[in-house]
């Protein structure tokens, strides 16, 4: 950004021109969709307004981001109730979708949280007795409270991390944990919108994020537009600006951080936290209450998605995989507790023993 030019708000921060998905209309509304995966070359919504669409858009990542996914998940189960007249005709449409939405994806446990909360007031709302319009009303005005609560945990998680962030300082990221992911100013990168719209300058060095870019497609441009200096760095060569003294401080996001403070996020994690721990870089994870799954001990029981062989082939130009060599493709891996300084959260900045987080 130019010195002496008009500096972005954390409003447009925030907005950056676009929506990661609204919700268009009333109770027979539909969700439209930023579709992440024709970006930074297009910047196209997709409408949805059946429940299998949106699981069709969480498993291709046209909507990805922890946080998000939750939301598209709540508005997902209201498009199973569009034009619906009938009780027994809603409770069976719900029944058949929550399963499949609730499994869309297996790591992020927003996804989880967000579709048992929205049964759980199905629940509630069959047990007050309510008529079918009440019905999809009450189920609708959750959704919405779902996304509201997503944007108030951003705006929380940017004014708890800002005094991280030091005046000239590099901070490193990997993957996007940025507005793209939430519906709000996002985890990671809400952190340095709040610090920068505080008067805080530095740089980003982002992580291209193999095998699906989200790095170099979505963070580069996410900051870009905001007027954030970055530059994208080949995930291999991290270790050599460790080496060079050039990262002062790393935040990553998570989708799911058990009861000891072991965060699982985008593979390729992990190895920064080692080479953070190494050079005695501080290592921190921002993320909302709802990515904390208390029900779970440690990173060990957190399900890792295995995702198609063809996203590691593919992006190379090959038409197919060479004939006998097999792939693996694991969309997560987990970094312990211990290399971690801090989890930034709404709530503040928790810091070891992690066991403070159980109060």
């Amino acid at each position: 950004m130019v010195a002496g030019s008009e500096q972005p708000t954390i409003q447009d921060l925030g907005s950056l021109n676009f929506r990661t998905l609204r919700w268009v209309g009333d109770v027979d509304g539909v969700l439209h969709i930023l579709d992440q995966t024709l970006l930074p070359d297009r910047e196209q919504e997709r409408v949805l307004s059946e429940p299998h669409q949106v699981i069709e858009a969480i498993q291709q990542l046209a909507v990805r981001g922890a946080p998000a996914i939750g939301v598209a998940a709540a508005y997902g189960l209201c498009l199973a109730l569009r034009g619906c007249t009938q009780l027994e005709q809603l409770q069976a449409k719900l029944a058949e979708t929550i399963p499949s939405m609730r499994t869309a994806r297996p790591t992020a446990v927003n996804l989880h949280h967000m579709v048992d909360r929205m049964s759980s007031v199905a629940m509630e709302a069959a047990s007050d007795d309510l008529g079918c319009q009440q019905f999809r009303e009450r189920f609708l005005a959750e959704a919405r409270a779902i996304e509201e609560e997503d944007q108030r945990y951003c705006r929380g998680i940017g004014e708890s991390g800002a005094g991280l962030i030091a005046e000239g300082s590099t901070i490193l990221t990997h993957c996007n944990a940025g507005a793209l992911a939430t519906t709000g100013t996002g985890t990671a990168l809400s952190v340095l919108y709040s610090a920068w719209q505080k008067g805080t300058r530095f740089t980003v060095l982002a992580d291209e994020t193999r095998p699906l870019l989200q790095g170099s497609r979505l963070t580069a441009w996410e900051l870009q537009r905001s007027g954030i200096p970055v530059d994208v760095i080949c995930d291999g060569a991290a270790g050599s600006f460790f080496q060079q003294g050039a990262i002062d401080l790393v935040i990553t996001g998570s989708d799911r951080i058990a009861a000891n403070g072991d965060a699982a996020n985008k593979i390729g994690t992990y190895s920064i936290a080692v080479l953070a721990r190494a050079h005695e870089v501080p290592f921190y994870i921002a993320a909302p209450s709802s990515s904390f799954d208390l029900d779970i001990e440690s990173g060990h029981e957190i399900p890792i998605e295995q995702r198609s062989a063809d996203e590691i082939w593919s992006p190379m130009g090959q038409k197919q995989p060479l004939e006998g060599i097999g792939y693996r493709n694991p969309a997560f891996d987990v970094t312990p507790a211990s290399h971690i300084a801090g989890w930034i959260t709404e709530l503040g900045i928790l810091q070891p023993p992690f066991e403070e987080i159980r109060r």
